[in-house]
């Protein structure tokens, strides 16, 4: 399935992308494609935009404060009991 085949016709037989799953995925485009079944649509398959969470890291440091031991229910259990 190329690029303009997909935009042509946004949705693939159930059958059909059962067999070329992993080339579809490959060359999946938005708005992505309909899945279909006897002509009924089952579900919407669209691509991942790519997210950057680089900014996120480290960016809650200095706001945010540990009371007492994290590692601990604060509860004497036996674990043989």
């Amino acid at each position: 399935m190329n690029t303009v085949e997909a935009n042509l016709n946004p949705s693939i037989d159930l059958v059909e992308f059962k067999a070329r799953c992993l080339e579809v995925l490959e060359q999946l485009v938005a708005p992505g494609l309909i899945v279909t079944k006897e002509g009924r649509p089952l579900a919407r398959i669209t691509p991942v935009s790519a997210v950057n969470n680089e900014p996120l890291i480290g960016s809650m440091k200095g706001q945010i404060a540990i009371h007492g031991d994290v590692f601990s229910t604060g509860s004497d259990w036996d674990s043989q009991s």
